[in-house]
């Protein structure tokens, strides 16, 4: 009853107003926000335009911890329940990329700028339009280099209810029709963008010329190694293969954007901190940082990330909980060379067969480039002003069999204690390396790298703000020293290659000679665990011989090394320290390959809607 009184009271009051003004009934609803309203108000536009941004697709990056293992640059170690990791084979569909939503949602909020954004500036309506095409150039970047040539929608495709779907079906673009597009979109909107020039978390002139630059030198390198190969990858129709003639007018557009930022003096390769090795840390913490182009924005107060909470070093972590879910590789180490350029192999050995001893137990990273210090943590290091407690277990020399045993404890952090004379010093330390176990490094390494020191930044209620980094100076300096490169200006691609080794902590022009090798390995090394790795062997074609499934090879496998803590007493070598090469028990595979991942699958769903696509070579 008592309902039934409201309720007529509302009607009674809705005659009411309906009679006596009959402005009531046109006043805006409050749950309902028009077209009209959504594109006439900036700070409405700004919230799509952040989600947009937050849309932008990443295969391995944007703190994938799970993803960063599934290169040969580490392994996973945290739950047995994505141990799978371990046993990956890439599969047919691996990195498949296929969302026309997002392109439908871009150019349908282009339209709407378009038709209703009618108070606000043509300046700040342009910039938004840009804003817009570039984040659509980004996705299609995002497409080109998974799958192929894709279709080319620019605009909205509506369904009359014909029943006849044909007018949405649109056939594969050629692979190179899609790069093209990408450049000339952002060659017309750069300069539209200046406006953003102050930011690094929009996109602005220089952001697109970074884009330019990677997409560009992707297009170049796939014309020109595709072709090379024994039997190219290609399609009749070109939705796959590029011609090998276009790949210096590619390298050549890479070049003139990466220089276009380079000389601009907007961005600078960061070099405040005099250890190298913490400068390059920093690099990437940095909110402030010179290097940093784009990145993908954190905020404590408002979105955080839980890459530190997955991967702090066990004794650091203020949780006690997931720790280490990655192991960086013995191969990753090793690929950092010495400082007077000799090959980064770890000495465990000499050459009659017998262990190296070292004094102190970081002593075998000496005169190592310090970006691997700034990359990964080892036996030694220090994190958040904290000594890490790295020990593999203790060798103990055996008088009888003139050898050592090596043995660890049941324990992390276990102690050692024999009636052969050992000092009851650590066993195993509370960080390992421990094999076949979780939360702890399998491999003898932590990661550094993108692992946050701000305080809560390994709680759940709290988290990390760093950013990630889609595109940063180091990264454009060795794009344009690649271009350059393979369009025969050695000169210059030693002056862009040697600043950035120079600021990594080598002597000035330490290279007076490039090769391929050497540039491919400046890469790997600098842009370790940045989302580079797997499209960068891909675009080279060597991604099938690199994880060529061989259980032999280093890149292929994951391996690690561990320390052992000498028990001697009486001798000379007695707590110095020798390490041990290992295979990590929960790697159980080696990384493999095929041609047909060259291009990912398109699913069968996507075929059947759309008769004018053909499938990826090997599918």
């Amino acid at each position: 009853m008592k309902k039934l009184v409201i309720s007529a009271a509302l009607v009674i009051a809705f005659f009411t107003f309906s009679c006596n003004d009959e402005e009531w009934l046109e006043r805006d609803p409050q749950n309902i926000i028009s077209d009209e309203q959504l594109w006439n108000d900036p700070a409405l536009i700004n919230s799509l335009m952040a989600n947009y941004y937050n849309r932008l697709p990443t295969l391995l990056g944007v703190f994938n911890t799970g993803g960063m293992t599934e290169t040969d640059e580490a392994m996973w170690s945290g739950h047995w329940d994505s141990n799978w990791h371990n046993n990956f084979e890439y599969g047919d569909n691996y990195g498949s990329y296929w969302d026309y939503g997002f392109i439908r949602d871009i150019n349908l909020a282009l339209d709407n700028i378009d038709q209703y954004s009618t108070d606000i500036s043509e300046e700040q309506k342009a910039l938004y339009q840009s804003e817009l095409r570039f984040i659509r150039a980004f996705v299609y970047f995002e497409l080109v280099k998974r799958m192929g040539g894709v279709p080319l929608v620019t605009e909205q495709l509506i369904y009359d209810y014909s029943g006849d779907p044909s007018n949405l079906q649109i056939p594969r673009s050629k692979e190179y029709e899609v790069y093209d597009f990408i450049y000339d979109e952002l060659e017309a909107i750069k300069g539209s963008l200046a406006a953003n020039n102050a930011s690094k978390t929009r996109a602005n002139t220089y952001v697109a010329l970074a884009l330019e630059s990677r997409a560009m030198l992707y297009a170049g390198s796939l014309a020109k190694y595709n072709n090379l190969m024994s039997a190219s990858i290609s399609l009749p129709g070109e939705e796959v293969g590029i011609p090998a003639d276009m790949a210096d007018g590619y390298y050549t557009k890479s070049l003139a954007a990466s220089q276009e930022i380079i000389n601009s003096g907007a961005y600078a390769l960061y070099d405040l901190n005099p250890d190298k090795a913490t400068n390059f840390y920093e690099m990437l913490i940095e909110k402030s940082s010179s290097e940093v182009i784009f990145a993908k924005d954190y905020e404590l107060s408002l979105k955080t990330h839980s890459f530190t909470y997955e991967n702090i070093p066990r004794t650091l972590s203020e949780d006690n909980e997931k720790q280490c879910m990655i192991s960086p590789s013995l191969s990753l180490v090793e690929s950092f060379e010495y400082l007077d350029g000799s090959e980064g192999t770890l000495q465990t050995m000499d050459s009659d067969g017998n262990y190296i001893v070292y004094d102190e137990i970081d002593d075998i990273f000496d005169n190592k480039d310090p970006r691997l210090a700034g990359t990964v943590l080892y036996g030694g290091s220090s994190f958040k002003g904290a000594p890490l407690s790295i020990l593999a277990g203790v060798a103990d020399w055996n008088e009888d069999t003139q050898s050592y045993d090596f043995l660890t404890s049941p324990n992390l952090g276990g102690n050692y204690e024999t009636d052969a004379g050992g000092d009851g010093g650590l066993m195993t330390g509370f960080d390992g390396p421990k094999d076949n176990t979780q939360n702890v490094s399998n491999t003898g390494f932590y990661l550094r790298k993108f692992v946050s020191e701000g305080p809560g930044a390994s709680i759940r209620g709290v988290l990390a703000d760093n950013w990630w980094p889609w595109f940063r100076a180091g990264e454009i300096y060795l794009n344009a020293t690649e271009a350059a490169y393979e369009l025969g200006q050695e000169g210059i691609a030693l002056e862009y290659i040697n600043a950035v080794r120079e600021r990594a902590g080598f002597e000035a022009n330490s290279l007076t000679s490039l090769s391929n090798d050497i540039i491919r390995h400046e890469r790997r090394v600098e842009l370790a665990f940045e989302d580079h790795r797997y499209f960068d062997l891909k675009r080279w074609r060597v991604a099938h011989e690199i994880w060529n499934g061989d259980q032999n090879d280093d890149n292929a496998m994951v391996r690690g090394i561990y320390p052992y803590r000498i028990v001697r007493p009486g001798h000379p070598d007695n707590n110095k320290y020798i390490y041990r090469r290992i295979e990590p028990t929960r790697f159980m595979r080696a990384r493999f390959f095929r041609f047909a991942n060259y291009y990912s699958l398109i699913d069968q769903g996507i075929l059947n809607n759309n008769p004018l696509l053909v499938k990826n070579p090997f599918h």
